[in-house]
């Protein structure tokens, strides 16, 4: 199939050796060399393809980065334009080493696409896996597969630091290990022959430092300005989330993901914020000598003075020769004009409701649709990337309260003052199921991972879960003395907390159907509850203003915590939701002060505020990415905030 690269384009897909565009007319071969075969992703600032380089006789595969600068205004445009050609200048020279991807071309707009055309770079395509997908498919890695992992990376970030470039987003999602030249895509290994495969540092598999994306130069003049946080906040270096990154931030950030590696625990878990030092030797699973303990620890010291000044000394640390490479490098001197970057969370698009505040929202798992219930008793399905509403859903009697989607994305529940759920199929909005049983109105809803358990709470002070499937009731939870305004379950399923007017929190065991703890330290209702991915973090929001974090230690037995781990202010008034990305990196409240902010968990710093809404916030959500926020509220709107 080819993809045709106009943004305007409403019927993209073409065949395979299609010259222009059946829909549009466009050429189909970018610089006549270039042709997309498929979507990978789309982002605020532009969108990224699967290629062939039809110039190649083995038609090799390539990387399409398209920018998009139609809906930005003149100034916007040009800045995004220069940064995207700094991107492609860093990569033309950092790619000449053979652990980046080389640039293979780059199109300005309009040169190319036979109409008003966007900014385009190409790179070499890696073949392989990210170091997160071993993760998560084949668990912890051992001592010395992590300093493989140093052995193959600390010379990647001399080249790059020699070069004045920080690369700024060093995370496991962005380093790939490519198999061995002679396999091809019909030989890559299965999950059970993956280890043999790779061999963990022969010659036969290789790291990749890949998206170069967030990189930015470090000359004294630039070192001398405080710029913009970019990266993966958990990962993140305090300078850098200051927007002061240096070459060191690279290390802790490297030295942050051998961590997660060893340890397959995210990282804002294991950072102690209140005595601001990592306990992540807590987590480990296998035994890790003295020497790389102590040698991850200066990597990821707080104050940069602290840690390891260049990737020569970790070498040294670890027994290598200062000029130690694990592949062969071609000198190379290149000079590259410094150029700065202010990307921010923006609102791209404002959905309106004409006479109904919102108190509800959710994205679907597949991220392309936002459920919102409504005031007016209705629920609205939005497609927020086309910008249209999919489809209104009435039966509710009255004010709807909270609306979320199963897992699969086949269901939508919603919950109403009418004291009932409603089931509904998310395709054909047809209502599969009432479950009725509160006696008050029904105020928070929360499904389970695995789709099968329902969790509400009401104003009859109860929690009540539901088997999702079958509709069924499977046991009510009594214990709160006011109404239960948010309830959350862990990923892995074993514990429900719910969250009430009487200003506790209760924690519920889901296997043994007890109650297990009762939370005290807010002074105000609790609103809104959250889990991080791990469930080792409990996060709550309250209408004392502030955000609480508890650290909830989950081994053979809860741990149940007597004081927050930290207490987040800023606030003006009641917080009414929070949510936490997916990747943990990320944490978003609103409340009814009127603002969204964004806050990085394992500081507890706020980093951002977003001030667009005219009344109270009342639900934010995250898509499964991290890419998108939405947030609504009682000016009877739905913003979609990316950053750009």
């Amino acid at each position: 199939m080819s993809y045709c690269l106009n943004p305007k384009c409403q019927n993209p897909q073409n065949p395979d050796q299609a010259r222009f565009c059946a829909y549009c007319g466009t050429r189909l071969r970018l610089g006549g060399r270039f042709r997309a075969l498929r979507l990978i992703s789309i982002g605020g600032m532009g969108r990224t393809f699967l290629g062939v380089d039809e110039a190649d006789d083995s038609n090799a595969k390539c990387i399409i980065k398209q920018l998009s600068l139609q809906q930005q205004d003149t100034n916007n445009a040009q800045k995004a334009a220069e940064s995207f050609r700094q991107e492609a200048i860093r990569l033309q020279v950092l790619g000449q080493h053979p652990q980046i991807p080389e640039l293979l071309a780059y199109f300005e707009a309009d040169h190319q696409l036979g109409i008003a055309g966007e900014p385009a770079l190409v790179h070499k395509y890696i073949e392989g896996e990210s170091l997160a997908t071993e993760l998560e498919t084949e668990g912890t890695f051992r001592e010395n597969q992590v300093r493989q992992v140093l052995i193959e990376l600390l010379p990647v970030l001399r080249f790059i630091h020699s070069h004045q470039v920080i690369h700024r987003d060093i995370n496991p999602h962005n380093i790939i290990r490519r198999p061995p030249a002679e396999s091809s895509l019909s030989q890559l290994p299965t999950q059970k022959t993956r280890k043999r495969f790779y061999s963990w540092g022969g010659r036969g598999s290789e790291l990749f430092l890949v998206d170069f994306s967030a990189a930015k130069l470090t000359t004294k003049s630039v070192l001398a300005r405080t710029g913009t946080m970019i990266g993966s906040a958990a990962y993140t270096a305090s300078e850098q989330l200051m927007g002061k990154a240096i070459a060191t931030s690279d290390l802790y950030s490297l030295g942050v993901t051998c961590i997660h590696l060893l340890t397959n625990v995210h990282p804002f878990d294991m950072f102690n914020s209140l005595e601001g030092k990592w306990v992540w030797i807590d987590y480990l699973r296998q035994p890790v000598s003295d020497q790389l303990i102590r040698i991850l620890n200066k990597m990821v010291e707080n104050l940069p003075n602290q840690r390891y000044q260049s990737a020569t000394q970790v070498l040294g640390a670890l027994g290598l020769p200062e000029n130690f490479a694990a592949i062969p490098v071609t000198s190379l001197s290149t000079t590259v004009t410094p150029k700065f970057e202010t990307p921010t969370w923006k609102c791209v698009h404002t959905f309106s409701e004409e006479s109904s505040g919102i108190n509800s929202i959710a994205f679907s798992p597949n991220g392309e649709t936002i459920v919102s219930g409504s005031t007016d008793k209705t629920i609205t399905l939005f497609n927020w990337q086309a910008k249209t509403v999919v489809a209104k859903l009435s039966g509710h009697l009255n004010v709807i309260e909270a609306v979320g989607f199963s897992p699969d994305g086949e269901i939508i529940a919603s919950s109403s003052w009418d004291n009932t759920i409603k089931l509904w199929h998310e395709y054909t909005g047809n209502l599969i199921h009432t479950l009725s049983g509160h006696s008050g109105w029904v105020k928070c809803l929360a499904i389970s991972h695995n789709g099968q358990l329902l969790a509400s709470g009401s104003a009859d002070q109860t929690i009540k879960l539901w088997m999702l499937k079958k509709a069924s009731l499977q046991t009510t939870f009594f214990g709160h003395l006011g109404t239960v305004n948010a309830v959350a379950i862990s990923k892995d399923g074993q514990l429900l907390a719910s969250g009430s007017a009487d200003k506790t929190i209760k924690l519920w065991n889901l296997v043994t159907g007890k109650l297990t703890a009762t939370i005290t330290g807010h002074s105000a209702s609790v609103e809104s509850l959250t889990f991080s991915p791990s469930g080792q973090i409990l996060i709550s929001g309250s209408a004392d203003k502030t955000i609480k974090i508890w650290l909830l230690k989950r081994d053979r037995y809860l741990q149940i915590p007597k004081k927050p781990l930290l207490t987040l202010t800023g606030h003006g008034n009641a917080v009414k939701s929070i949510a936490i990305s997916p990747q943990g990196n990320t944490l978003i409240s609103g409340s009814a002060d009127k603002t969204v902010k964004i806050w990085h968990p394992g500081s507890g710093e706020l980093l951002y505020t977003l001030t667009d809404h005219l009344s109270a916030v009342t639900t934010v959500a995250i898509s499964h990415d991290g890419a998108t926020i939405a947030s609504s509220s009682q000016d009877n709107t739905i913003k979609i905030w990316q950053f750009e």
